[in-house]
């Protein structure tokens, strides 16, 4: 259905659905950009695009560190499909801007000049840009870019913060999922091991404290090598820093254990594909596995657990929990460790 056959606008955005018909805005393959508003959507004056990890890694890896190569994809990503959502990986990221104008009839509670950033994909938002991201290198995830996007009446959004740069908060509100789902889930057990891989990561720092201040008896953050155990170490958020190649299940199960595992909760917060494996079997029967990765296979995951007769409950991040952006800010300004794991990735 385009937009020019919709006789009103849907909450969840499928009035702005080009192709194929029928399909929700994340599911298609291209969407309606156009500037004028439906009654109940916004639109937001971009500043900032953040783009996720293993996307960003994607593009960074096939063009073999050529940041014009990678702009030059990421721009042609959008005019092809109206959104950015990476052909290979499916995600997208998320961006903050200035709200631009308000429909009459928009829930969001949003008002014109509100620096916001949005809580939603960019593989589900109508985005349009303007400056070609002349401003951009092509070697960060964060992206300068004029332009604008259009949010639905279901949207997410959030008025950014004052006591901190808008690059800083963006960083944070890209992963707010993460930690948000990690305390409800450590809340349902008593005393928990939380084993958090990548734990030196934006999620993954935030996912142990959330953890810590959620009841973790003892967190384990696993890390890829001796410069981010040093980084975590250092911040204190970790009881335990261990180092392992989280592609490779039998050393991740040894080193979880060697810090104090199994773990009853298992993060995995890394942007390379199989981690799988390893996750489940660092997890003790009973436990919970939470999948915050976009690079994950569920198929492989499932099976694997099938497999292994591993009795775990296993969970997709699916990036939004009631109250989510409120608790990430809470936590970066009240652990000094996480905040200084932020403020260095944006040296």
């Amino acid at each position: 259905m385009s937009v020019t056959q919709a006789t009103a606008s849907d909450p969840v955005g499928t009035h702005r659905v080009l192709e194929p018909a029928g399909a929700l805005p994340q599911a298609a393959q291209r969407l309606d950009t156009r500037g004028e508003l439906w009654p109940d959507e916004v639109r937001i004056r971009i500043r900032r695009l953040n783009l996720d990890a293993a996307s960003f890694r994607q593009l960074h890896t096939k063009h073999e560190g050529d940041g014009d190569g990678v702009r030059r994809e990421v721009l042609d990503i959008v005019r092809t499909r109206g959104k950015m959502q990476n052909p290979v990986t499916g995600s997208g990221g998320m961006l903050v801007g200035v709200v631009e104008e308000v429909g009459p009839q928009s829930p969001l509670g949003l008002r014109v000049g509100d620096p916001v950033a949005t809580l939603v994909s960019l593989t589900l938002t109508p985005l349009v840009i303007e400056d070609e991201l002349a401003s951009w290198d092509g070697h960060s995830e964060q992206v300068p870019a004029d332009g604008y996007a259009i949010l639905f009446g279901q949207s997410i959004a959030a008025v950014l913060p004052e006591d901190m740069s808008q690059e800083l908060a963006l960083s944070v509100l890209d992963v707010c999922g993460a930690p948000a789902l990690t305390a409800r889930v450590v809340a349902g057990y008593t005393d928990p091991v939380v084993a958090v891989i990548g734990g030196a990561g934006k999620s993954g720092s935030l996912s142990l404290a959330a953890a810590r201040q959620a009841g973790a008896a003892r967190t384990i953050g696993v890390v890829p090598h001796q410069a981010e155990a040093d980084l975590l170490q250092a911040s204190g958020i970790a009881d335990a820093v261990v180092i392992a190649d989280a592609r490779d299940p039998l050393a991740l199960r040894a080193a979880v254990s060697n810090g104090g595992g199994p773990a009853d909760v298992t993060v995995v917060c890394v942007d390379v594909p199989g981690c799988e494996g390893g996750a489940i079997l660092a997890t003790a029967q009973g436990g919970t596995v939470i999948f915050f990765s976009m690079a994950t296979s569920f198929s492989a995951a499932a099976l694997g657990a099938e497999g292994l007769a591993s009795d775990v409950t296993m969970l997709v991040g699916n990036g939004y929990v009631p109250g989510h952006a409120d608790v990430a800010l809470d936590l970066l300004r009240s652990e000094p460790g996480v905040r200084s794991l932020f403020e260095r990735r944006l040296e």
